[in-house]
This record gives structure tokens, sequence and C-alpha cells, in this order.
């Protein structure tokens, strides 16, 4: 007796690159103790997991997503709560598709570092690229970009800021074969020096489907350079909102298009 077996579709999947230095990888929570820094352990409820929301782990393999997202990528440093979790958690409703994170952020990294042929840029190729290979159904959305504050130490880092970042963001483009993956970046909230000089790159790049979201004035920890948890969900807020607005296309408008 034969039976027949239903075949339900594959969840379509969005995937979101989150790249950069501590503030992306999450230093939301991370306290001092006796024996260095820890991360407190609190979850907010807009970072809070969902059977929708995924995360490339570092062995390449997707798996349910938690806090801290980087734990197994910026192994370096305590991570905490970053814009990840709560940026899912506020795309999620409105995209009603499984949202994929890549965490490729490394805390106190120079944007020269990640340059391509560097081991930073090229694993985080590597990962954009396991994150859809063999899924037709998963499809890169985006790169969010939070890093600079390294380059505000150093006057001649800050003055080629610009040119570096265009460069590296040709370079994704082209190593990942998406000639218009968006990118958003995030302008700095606190640095050192030169910060003003790194901000003012951050938000003159003028290429297409390349945005940028201001941390500045969101709250920072005691060691003044780290968003404090609050800010962190704030920034993920800030993030999905400007994917929305800019990139998104819903359903209903793709059919008046059609």
């Amino acid at each position: 007796m034969e039976t027949n077996t239903v075949r339900l579709p594959k969840p379509k999947r969005q995937v979101f690159v989150l790249s950069g230095q501590s503030n992306m990888s999450g230093r939301g929570g991370i306290v001092r103790g006796a024996n260095g820094k820890y991360w407190d352990g609190v979850v907010p409820p807009e970072c809070g997991p969902h059977p929708s929301i995924l995360r490339l782990a570092s062995n390449l393999k997707w798996e349910p997503a938690n806090e801290p997202l980087h734990v197994d990528i910026d192994t370096a440093k305590a991570c905490g709560v970053g814009p990840g979790m709560a940026f899912a958690n506020a795309l999620r409703p409105r995209v009603d598709e499984e949202v994929g994170l890549v965490p490729c952020a490394v805390g106190g990294t120079a944007l020269k570092e990640w340059a391509r042929g560097e081991e930073l840029y090229e694993n985080m190729v590597k990962r954009a690229k396991e994150s859809v290979k063999g899924h037709e159904n998963f499809e890169m959305k985006a790169l969010l970009w939070f890093q600079g504050e390294s380059d505000t130490e150093n006057e001649e880092e800050a003055a080629v800021y610009k040119v570096n970042m265009e460069t590296f963001i040709h370079n994704v483009r082209q190593d990942l074969n998406l000639p218009s993956l968006p990118i958003i970046q995030v302008a700095l909230a606190s640095g050192f020096k030169y910060i003003e000089k790194v901000r003012e790159a951050q938000k003159e790049i003028d290429l297409p489907n390349v945005i940028c979201v201001d941390a500045k004035g969101l709250q920072l920890n005691d060691d003044n350079i780290h968003l404090s948890t609050e800010s962190q969900v704030q920034l993920g807020r800030m993030l999905a909102e400007a994917y929305l607005a800019h990139f998104h296309v819903s359903p209903v408008q793709n059919q008046v298009q059609l």
C-alpha cells in the first residue's frame, strides 16, 4: 500500500553578517570580578531567543541563537550583549521569515586588519559564503558593520579610514558576488583623540546601498568605550528600522510591482 508523503516547504531564511570590533561583538553586561571581566548573564527581553532566529557557530553549523552571539568567535575577551539579537527580534515579525545571524566581529581590531587577504577578512568571507551554501532558500540580505574605535587612536589611520572602508565594501561585494549587497555601518559612539575624523569619514561614504546609523549619544559602560546593554538593545532596534526603511521589500510590495 502506497502512502503519500507530504513535503513541507523549506523555511526561507534571511541572512545577516555581523562584523567589526567589540561593540558589534558585544560588551553589554560585562563586569569586572576578582578573576577578570565576565558577562553578568542578564538577557533583556528584546534579546531573548526565538525558534526562527539562528546563528552560524564557529564550526559553520547553524544553531539556535542566544546571547552572547560572539562567544565562540571573539574568544580573546569576555563577550556580552551586542546589537544582533535585538536586531533580529525587531526584524523577525516584519519579515515573516527565519533570521540567520553570522557573527564575525573581533574586539580591538583596526580597519587594516579587515583588508582583503588578512585573516579576519578571509574568515568573514568564508563564513558568509558557507551560511548560504547549498540552500537556495537562504538569502544574504546585508552586512552590519560597527568598527573604527581602534582607528581613532592614530591620526594616519583616521585620515585614510574613508578610502579604506570604501575599498573594504568593494572587496566584500566582489568576493561574495553580491555587487549590490546592502551595508549598514554604525557611526561611532566612542573613541579616542581622532574620533571625529573617523565619524566624519563614516558619514561621508556615498556608495549605492550603503547607509549609516549614528550611535552617538547612546549610553556607555563605565569604560566610556563600550555600549551598555540598554544601548545595545536600542542600537539593534535602530539597525532593524534602518534595514526595513531602506532595503526590505514586503510580499505585498512585490505583488504591486509585478
